[in-house]
C-alpha cells in the first residue's frame, strides 16, 4: 500500500493532463484510419513491432537485424504509404475550431433560395431517375478536384442543375462542384473509396460520393440512375433512401454557423431512431 501511496503521491496534474492530450490524439488518430486501407497497414506495422521484439528477447540476431533495419527503412516508407491519410490528417487540424473561421459568407434569402434550387433539382432527377452527383465544398478546398471538370461560375438553380444531369449532354457524366452559391465546375471526376466494406448495390457515382467525403470535410448529394433514390454521403459514411424534408432540413443544418455540431449524418440517424422509439 506504501508503494502504491508513494506512486500517485509523485503524479503532478501537469502529468495527468499530458496523458489525456496523448490519449486524446491516439483516438482521433485511430477515427482517422477507421475503415480505411490505414488501419490494415497500422495493424501491420505492429505485428513487426512486436515481432522485432520478441526476436531481440529470443536472441534471433539475424531475424532481429532484418525486422531491425526494415523498421528502420519503414519510416519512410510509412510516409509515402500514408500520405492520403496524413494530409486528411492535416486537414482535420485545419478544420479544427481554434483555427476556424466561418467559410459560409452567403447568408439569410441567399441560403435559403440555395437550398430551395438543390433541393428542387435533386427531386425532379429523383422522380425521373435521372442519375446525378452533387458535392458541396465546406472548409476543406477542391479546386484540384474542381479542375478536371469544366468550369462554369454561375449561380446555383434548379433549372442549371436539372439540364447539366440531362442524359447524352455533354457534362452529365460527372460530379457537379457547388461552393456557397456558385456551381464552380461540372463533369469532374472524384476518387473512388478506398474502404473494402461497401455494398456491392452501390455504384460508381456513390462510391465516388464516398472516396471525396474520406478526403474532405464536404458533403456530397447522390441520385441512383436506377432507383432514383436519394443518397448523402460525409466524413466517408453513406445515408440512403432520404426524402426532400430530409434533404432540405440536411442543408439547413450544413449552413447553420454552429461551433462543434454532430456530423449532419450523425443527428439525421439519431432523429430517425428516435422517431421509431
Amino acid at each position: 500500500m506504501q508503494q502504491l501511496y508513494n506512486m500517485f503521491s509523485n503524479v503532478r496534474i501537469r502529468d495527468v493532463i499530458d496523458v489525456l492530450i496523448v490519449a486524446y490524439v491516439l483516438y482521433k488518430l485511430l477515427n482517422l484510419i477507421k475503415e480505411t486501407r490505414a488501419e490494415q497497414l497500422t495493424k501491420g506495422i505492429v505485428v513487426l513491432l512486436v515481432l522485432t521484439k520478441l526476436s531481440e528477447w529470443a536472441r534471433l540476431y539475424t531475424i532481429n537485424y532484418i525486422l531491425d533495419n526494415a523498421m528502420t527503412v519503414g519510416v519512410l516508407a510509412i510516409l509515402i504509404v500514408f500520405q492520403p491519410e496524413l494530409r486528411r490528417g492535416l486537414e482535420y487540424i485545419g478544420r479544427s475550431s481554434f483555427l476556424k473561421k466561418s467559410l459560409i459568407e452567403v447568408r439569410g434569402e441567399s441560403i435559403s433560395k440555395t437550398i430551395d434550387e438543390i433541393v428542387d433539382a435533386v427531386a425532379s432527377l429523383s422522380r425521373q431517375r435521372i442519375g446525378a452527383l452533387i458535392v458541396l465544398e465546406k472548409q476543406t478546398g477542391l479546386n484540384e478536384v474542381a479542375e478536371t471538370g469544366t468550369e462554369i461560375n454561375g449561380v446555383v438553380t434548379s433549372d442549371l442543375l436539372i439540364n447539366i444531369f440531362i442524359p447524352n449532354t455533354p457534362l452529365h457524366d460527372g460530379a457537379v462542384i457547388i461552393k456557397d452559391n456558385i456551381i464552380k465546375a461540372a463533369a469532374c471526376f472524384l476518387p473512388l473509396t478506398d474502404s473494402s466494406n461497401v455494398s456491392k448495390e452501390l455504384g460508381t457515382r456513390h462510391r465516388a460520393a464516398l472516396g471525396i467525403s474520406e478526403r474532405s470535410d464536404s458533403l456530397s448529394i447522390v441520385v441512383s440512375e436506377e432507383t432514383g433514390s436519394i443518397s448523402i454521403a460525409e466524413n466517408g459514411s453513406i445515408s440512403r433512401y432520404l426524402d426532400t424534408k430530409t434533404l432540405r432540413q440536411i442543408l439547413i443544418d450544413m449552413y447553420e454557423p454552429e461551433e462543434d455540431k454532430q456530423s449532419f449524418i450523425s443527428k439525421w440517424r439519431l432523429k430517425n431512431e428516435q422517431e421509431k422509439e
